[in-house]
């Protein structure tokens, strides 16, 4: 064993995609020291330019061989597709007990394609930490992103209890309150409480005719928030989660179809019942 290693929880930890979840991640471990050497893999050497610049990561490397050789994590940072092109790319470099985790928002097919080319299936970690922005890039990234944000862990039934301890103590230190439940589980709950929202807002924006824009106030700004987030990103979860998005998707239509009844019958009870059970709903949001 490196003698530094035994001072920290990971000697070489690689990121791969130095953005705002990326960067966030790398600022973190290195603020509460849990690592020795935080290095990041991205196609743009400018990223990983301001990625150093920022204080989230300690070299920076457009070569996957080179940047992956010695570690002993690499966490996946990138949009979900680039994720399940990249295991394949990464796994003849990695050495045999690397753990490789993620943060992709959608976990069956990025934990299926884990378990098709890996050499090591077992030491990958499929995690989703909830927290995030609108915004794309480093430059916004934060060591305190992730502080009281939950991260949901999805392991199946042959991931090494060992790598998936290490992974929660990992998200642990760095202020998240980890959850742990399968892969599917997390796909459908993530498709309403998070996908269909951010469908909801694009819809909403793209609705919305160009001639009236110049009158939206902070009611719709504040509803609308996430449709400024990357589209790429999203529609790599739409097309690697579609089942359960289309089904939140139908859920939403069929509220929203009652509601135009409702209208166009002038049912001023059914609106009222539809708002107050909306209310209610959204009353019992957690707190954080």
């Amino acid at each position: 064993m490196n003698p530094f290693t035994r001072r920290f929880l990971f000697d070489r930890v690689v990121i791969v995609g130095v953005g705002l979840i990326g960067g966030s991640v790398g600022m973190a471990i290195r603020k509460h020291k849990l690592a020795r050497k935080v290095v990041g893999l991205s196609r743009r050497q400018a990223s990983l330019v301001k990625g150093q610049k920022m204080g989230a990561i300690d070299e920076g490397w457009t070569d996957v061989a080179q940047a992956v050789r010695g570690a002993d994590l690499v966490i996946m940072a990138t949009p979900v597709e680039g994720i399940v092109k990249m295991l394949e790319q990464i796994n003849p470099h990695v050495r045999k007990h690397c753990i490789i985790t993620d943060v992709g928002g959608t976990k069956a097919e990025v934990i299926a394609k884990a378990q098709n080319v890996l050499s090591n299936p077992s030491n990958f970690v499929g995690a989703h930490p909830l927290a995030g922005s609108e915004k794309k890039g480093v430059e916004f990234a934060s060591a305190d992103l992730f502080q009281n944000a939950l991260c949901i862990l999805t392991p199946v039934k042959n991931t090494n209890p060992a790598a998936k301890d290490k992974i929660k103590i990992l998200w642990s230190k760095i202020g998240g309150r980890v959850k742990q439940m399968p892969p599917e589980e997390h796909d459908e709950i993530l498709a309403f409480v998070s996908h269909m929202p951010h469908l909801m807002a694009y819809s909403m924006v793209e609705s919305i005719p160009d001639a009236f824009l110049s009158y939206a106030a902070g009611g719709l700004r504040d509803t609308t928030r996430i449709a400024a987030s990357d589209p790429e990103l999203w529609k790599d979860i739409c097309l690697t989660n579609s089942r359960y998005v289309i089904k939140s998707i139908d859920g939403v239509v069929k509220i929203l179809s009652q509601i135009r009844k409702a209208i166009v019958e002038r049912d001023d009870k059914a609106l009222v019942d539809h708002f107050t059970k909306a209310r209610a709903k959204h009353e019992s949001f957690p707190e954080f």
